[in-house]
């Protein structure tokens, strides 16, 4: 037998230590919150728009991303999953906001796209191991609470089969709301999605994967295509 699974303290361990995952969860619990956002379409919202992200046309151009299969993190309305798949990818695609999940249908249904589309929370899915060429992930880990940023980059490079490829968006310090770790939890709240250095990037995601590319997101004029903002990280990162 296991040690781990014969031996009742260990057990008793990991029981508390998820009752305070869990209770960290519900003081920052955002549910309603991201169901009220997706649901007024008309908000202005920089991206409420059809539009890829900038970066990820970059690197599929450039074929640094070879068609495989992906996982659109956070996919919101969907826009970039109906980018990779319109691109030759086997796209999943999930979202914690029901309400996105909704619009994110119809969109993909209008494009004429294919993307398995599923309303859930990421830390709750069974990723297979070593299951995604790609994992994609536009403005999901800037609202990663920091009691589970670690667990959030183990199932990314979990996920990732050797050699996989993660592309990311998120904050820089200018875009986020300026609040510390410490601050997140006084103020029960990430305040709109937490910003970060470039060299907090590095080390965090630095470990499990290779960064190839860290660079400010190229602003996008209108009419462009294509979605870009200057406040925010593109990141493009391979698993060893």
């Amino acid at each position: 037998m296991d040690g781990a699974e014969g031996n009742p303290a260990v057990n008793r361990e990991d029981e508390s230590e998820l009752r305070q995952l869990d209770s960290l969860d519900s003081m920052l619990a955002a549910s309603d919150r991201w169901n009220s956002f997706y649901s007024d379409r008309a908000r202005p919202c920089p991206f409420f728009v059809s539009a890829a992200d900038e970066c990820l046309s970059a690197w599929i151009e450039q074929g640094l991303l070879p068609a495989g299969r992906a996982i659109d993190l956070g996919c919101g309305h969907a826009r970039n999953s109906i980018f990779l798949a319109r691109h030759g990818f086997a796209v999943d695609a999930i979202d914690y906001s029901a309400t996105a999940i909704e619009w994110a249908d119809e969109a993909v249904r209008a494009a004429g796209a294919t993307v398995s589309l599923k309303c859930a929370n990421v830390f709750e899915c069974q990723l297979a191991p070593s299951s995604y060429d790609l994992v994609y992930d536009s403005g999901c880990f800037h609202h990663i609470p920091p009691h589970r940023r670690g667990q959030y980059v183990d199932l990314v490079v979990r996920a990732l089969k050797p050699g996989g490829w993660l592309g990311m968006t998120c904050f820089r310090p200018e875009g986020g709301s300026g609040f510390t770790d410490d601050e997140v939890y006084r103020h029960g709240s990430l305040g709109g999605g937490l910003g970060y250095a470039e060299e907090r990037l590095r080390e965090i995601w630095g470990h499990g994967l290779k960064i190839h590319e860290l660079r400010q997101m190229k602003e996008q004029r209108d009419g462009s295509g294509l979605f870009g903002k200057s406040f925010l990280w593109a990141l493009l990162a391979q698993k060893r």
